[in-house]
């Protein structure tokens, strides 16, 4: 392989990753947490959580192996077998972003690029992977591009547009003046608004884009999962949402999680287990649109992306 991938460009493509199993969770979240192990109890509630959505199954990994698979395909498509040759880089489990661009090194890629497998920048999430790639990188000679957003990508509209319409008819078509469109993201850390990161803004402009693709007109924005540090994190909450909600009259909800592209335990648990059931205690029926997972106008609007930052387009 390190004879072809040698006249390649590398694209490293980076998630924050999931571990590989039940029994690596201790070391997954461990890692997370720079270093220091979770306690017994977090232990036990982390290990429940990953149990009541996979049970004795565990495929979380699985998709982010497809993505990387399916992007490799579709670069091939549009761009000819051999030009790109895709590499896995994960922010909290292996192979670690360090050791996507070693693997490369060891193939004689000589130029490569980072994609990250959110569509929106935040100088503490996609930033911080792209500083080590680049660092990385630079110990191999390796010339490196990142790709810092796609979150207004064609493709990536009209897929998660086809999802939003998907999900409306579920509860009862788009005309239904009760069911409200509520997109949701990842929270961060408070301190992110100091620093005029555009995160917030983007996501919003995903959501705009969306709502108005899907002719919907009912929608709000909406934050989750965010961490246990004992700081502020970006709010409202989305169980404090649907409390409000509720105190409105909403009857129906379609999630729209516009910062996750594939099933994990944000989506499978905190949404589809712990909003669901907030909801329906409410009196609120909750749906979820379908993840993107490996769709194929998502695996083109990421190969359209990588191949515009080559030629010096939204790339760094």
């Amino acid at each position: 392989m390190s004879g072809q991938a040698g006249k390649s460009i590398g694209v490293l493509v980076m998630s924050y990753g999931t571990p590989e199993s039940l029994e690596g969770i201790e070391a997954y979240y461990t890692h997370i947490r720079r270093g220091n192990p979770p306690s017994a109890e977090q232990l036990e509630d982390l290990t429940s959580r990953y149990h009541s959505i996979v049970g004795g199954v565990f495929p979380l990994r699985e998709n982010t192996n497809n993505q990387v698979a399916a992007l490799q395909r579709t670069l091939d498509e549009l761009a000819g077998a051999g030009t790109y040759v895709c590499y896995q880089g994960l922010k909290h489990a292996a192979p670690y972003i360090e050791d996507g661009v070693a693997a490369m090194a060891a193939d004689g890629v000589k130029e490569a690029v980072g994609i990250v497998l959110t569509p929106q920048y935040s100088a503490m999430s996609v930033g911080g992977y792209m500083k080590r790639a680049q660092e990385e990188a630079e110990k191999h000679g390796i010339a490196f591009k990142a790709v810092r957003e796609y979150h207004l990508h064609p493709e990536l509209i009209d897929a998660l547009k086809i999802r939003v319409t998907d999900g409306l008819e579920r509860l009862g078509g788009a005309g239904s003046s009760d069911a409200l469109v509520l997109f949701s993201a990842h929270s961060l850390p408070a301190k992110v608004l100091e620093m005029n990161d555009p995160y917030a803004d983007q996501l919003l402009a995903t959501s705009a884009a969306v709502a108005q693709a899907a002719g919907a007109e009912n929608w709000q924005f909406t934050w989750q999962s965010a961490g246990q540090t004992g700081q502020p994190w970006l709010g409202p909450d989305i169980l404090e949402t649907l409390e409000k909600l509720a105190a409105e009259g909403v009857k129906s909800v379609l999630v729209t999680p516009v910062g996750f592209v594939s099933d994990h335990l944000e989506v499978l648990y905190d949404i589809d287990i712990e909003a669901k059931k907030f909801a329906e205690e409410r009196g609120i029926r909750l749906e979820r649109i379908r993840m993107l997972n490996d769709d194929p106008q998502y695996m083109a609007a990421l190969a359209e992306t990588v191949i515009e930052a080559v030629r010096g387009r939204n790339g760094g």
